[in-house]
């Protein structure tokens, strides 16, 4: 059910942005205003359109989302501070924790909208570190870094 919530707001997402931006071109009058001359087969293209980001919504979860493993080792209540603060130094909240495992949510209100409310970053612990689970282009730096940081720290 999340996977097909997660497509149906990216393809909202992604049509209202061609809407805006068509509309745009519209008022600063770059295109016709009649959509029989924008679109060579008028509505019948906005329909093939509208199929196409329909194609690209429902494949994008399965990349856009995912886990990797993030090697920190200790004990959960020796590097809870230290996670919680790398995660602050990323714009991240703690949302919830159950036992090992926490929840973070971005503090940005325009990140959160860009990313159609879906920044949730969820570590698991496993043996050897945390389960990174959340948008692709973070966990991976996320997974990464949490590791150095508290390497470092």
């Amino acid at each position: 059910m999340r996977y097909f919530i997660r497509a149906l707001k990216y393809f909202i997402y992604v049509s209202v942005i061609m809407v805006l931006i068509l509309l745009a071109l519209m008022l600063l009058k770059v295109i016709s205003t009649d959509i029989n001359t924008v679109f060579s087969q008028g509505w019948k293209s906005v329909g093939w359109i509208a199929l196409m980001f329909a194609g690209v919504s429902a494949v994008y979860p399965s990349f856009g989302y995912g886990k990797r493993h993030a090697e920190v080792p200790g004990q959960t209540s020796e590097i809870r501070d230290g996670v919680i603060a790398f995660m602050k130094s990323r714009n991240y909240s703690l949302e919830t924790e159950d036992g090992e495992n926490m929840s973070f949510r971005s503090d940005s209100k325009v990140f959160r909208l860009s990313r159609t409310f879906e920044d949730r970053i969820t570590l698991t612990r496993e043996l050897g570190g945390y389960s990174v689970e959340g948008p692709a282009k973070d966990i991976v730096r996320i997974a990464y870094g949490l590791g150095e940081y508290l390497k470092n720290d």
